[in-house]
């Protein structure tokens, strides 16, 4: 799946108009940045069409939007911080409209070098609908205000919104090029690779809570790697499966047949599924989520009927750790227990640590284990930290994703 798609180096973007849809969906507390990786992820793209000469528009979304249009999920802190890095004004786009004459009159405007940022796409309500209805007319209007288009949101890429799928079929209709950004091809280099052609031993880790999230990644994961490593809440249905009692432990009751046939499955593929054997228990869930806890470690067919496991135990963490050793090729999606937690994150910071003194490429699949990495400190130990976790989730099920299927191929 290393995926031949036109980049931003396969194009001369001298005097064009570039519609780039970036992922500017920043944390804001009171109107201030308090995480701006997103941002800083998006500079390489919009640099090389600068230097190009190209007239760069910048569209994202921000935020859910569930009440309507409201300055608390506008763009504007995103302009006023990109334009400090780029070190040259982002004409910011205020109108909720996105594509109106507001837009059209800035981007009219534009001379080489310059960059417009529109507001938030989603103000305009036809972002989050299914493909057969997303909004044609506002996918129609954004390509309307370009020449080419340039995808470097991986984090949206699953889902065929307006502004990351449907936008390219009228780019296409002008004679436009329709390409990837520097972020979007590395996720797909470093996934697409991952899982279509990877260096072995190839191990999988998956953690987080439910089995039924992760249902088509194990199932594509046990064909494609080596060893499959289960942590987290969902490690509990597999337990459970086995037969053994895990008392308050969370589980899909709903879900042990598939777990008892992902398990069969890895014995007739020859692969190796590890699951923990000791399991860190407590009387109930952290409440806060931080607060201090008692805790004590039981094998895992020994957990009491009135306690709950919340992390691996010492065990389990050696036992995968020495799993991930020697291998070459490593993803890692969930954590192994509630890592917020600074006495449950026990497990998850043993499974990072490995990962960090492995000489493996290592992959994180975006969401809680990116946010384990960033949180526990080992991030700049890994060498790719995806920046989508649906969007990575769904590329390890193996599915097309809508924003990259969409792009020109070479």
């Amino acid at each position: 799946m290393s995926l031949n798609k036109k980049s931003v180096d396969d194009f001369n973007a001298k005097g064009k108009r570039v519609l780039v849809r970036c992922d500017f969906n920043v944390p804001l507390k009171d109107g201030v940045i308090t995480d701006e990786t997103r941002i800083v992820a998006a500079l390489p793209t919009i640099k090389k069409l600068l230097n190009d000469g190209a007239k760069v528009i910048l569209c994202s979304h921000l935020g859910k939007v569930k009440e309507g249009p409201n300055e608390k999920e506008s763009l504007a802190p995103v302009a006023k911080r990109l334009s400090e890095k780029l070190g040259k004004e982002v004409v910011f786009v205020s109108d909720y409209n996105v594509t109106g004459e507001a837009a059209t009159n800035a981007v009219n405007a534009m001379k080489e070098g310059d960059v417009v940022l529109l507001q938030n796409t989603r103000f305009r309500g036809k972002e989050e609908t299914k493909p057969q209805d997303a909004g044609e007319a506002f996918a129609k209007e954004l390509a309307d205000l370009a020449d080419d288009y340039v995808c470097d949101a991986f984090g949206s890429a699953h889902r065929a919104h307006a502004s990351v799928a449907v936008v390219t079929k009228y780019i296409s209709a002008k004679g436009g090029v329709n390409a990837v950004g520097y972020l979007m091809q590395k996720e797909i280099d470093f996934l697409g690779n991952a899982v279509e052609n990877p260096v072995r031993p190839f191990v999988a880790i998956l953690g987080g809570a439910k089995v039924a999230d992760k249902l088509n990644v194990i199932n594509n994961l046990l064909e494609k790697c080596d060893t499959l490593i289960i942590g987290g809440g969902m490690a509990f249905t597999f337990l459970k499966a086995k037969g053994y009692e895990i008392g308050n432990s969370l589980v899909d009751d709903e879900k042990l047949d598939y777990c008892k046939e992902m398990m069969a499955k890895a014995d007739k593929l020859g692969k190796q599924l590890l699951l923990p054997i000791d399991t860190t228990i407590a009387a109930g869930f952290p409440n806060p989520i931080d607060a201090e806890i008692e805790v004590s470690v039981v094998d895992a067919d020994k957990i009491p009927a009135d306690k709950e496991g919340l992390d691996i135990g010492p065990k389990t963490a050696e036992l995968y750790a020495n799993a991930v050793k020697n291998a070459k090729t490593v993803v890692w999606n969930g954590p192994m227990g509630v890592f917020e937690n600074p006495t449950l994150a026990k497990g998850t910071i043993a499974v990072a640590k490995a990962l960090a003194e492995t000489d493996a490429t290592t992959i994180i699949g975006g969401g809680d284990s990116a946010a384990a990495c960033n949180q526990l400190g080992f991030a700049d130990k890994m060498s790719h930290i995806s920046t989508g976790g649906g969007a990575s989730l769904e590329f390890l099920e193996g599915k097309e994703l809508p924003g990259v299927y969409a792009a020109d191929d070479k």
